[in-house]
C-alpha cells in the first residue's frame, strides 16, 4: 500500500520510499521508515493530500505520495 492510497482518518507507518529525486527532501520533513502519519483530508479533486506527520501538517501531490510506502496501523 502507498501513501497515496490511504483515506481520510488513517493511521499509516511508513514503510520506505522510493529512490527519486524527492527522497532526501521526503526524509528530512520527517516522512522516514518506522514514523506513523495520518491523512487528515485531500483537496476537492484529490490532488493534493494533506497529512499530520509528529507534529505539523505536510499537503503532497498524489504522485509523490505514491513512492511512499505505508502500512496501516490499528
Amino acid at each position: 500500500m502507498t501513501l497515496k492510497d490511504g483515506r481520510q482518518g488513517m493511521t499509516l507507518k511508513v514503510k520506505s520510499i522510493g529512490d527519486s529525486e524527492l527522497k532526501q527532501r521526503l526524509m528530512t520533513m520527517g516522512l522516514i521508515p518506522g514514523t506513523k502519519v495520518t491523512v487528515l483530508r485531500s483537496a476537492p479533486f484529490g490532488d493534493p493530500i494533506a497529512i499530520g506527520i509528529r507534529s505539523y501538517h505536510l499537503a503532497m501531490r498524489r504522485d509523490d505520495a505514491e513512492m511512499v510506502e505505508v502500512e496501516q496501523v490499528g
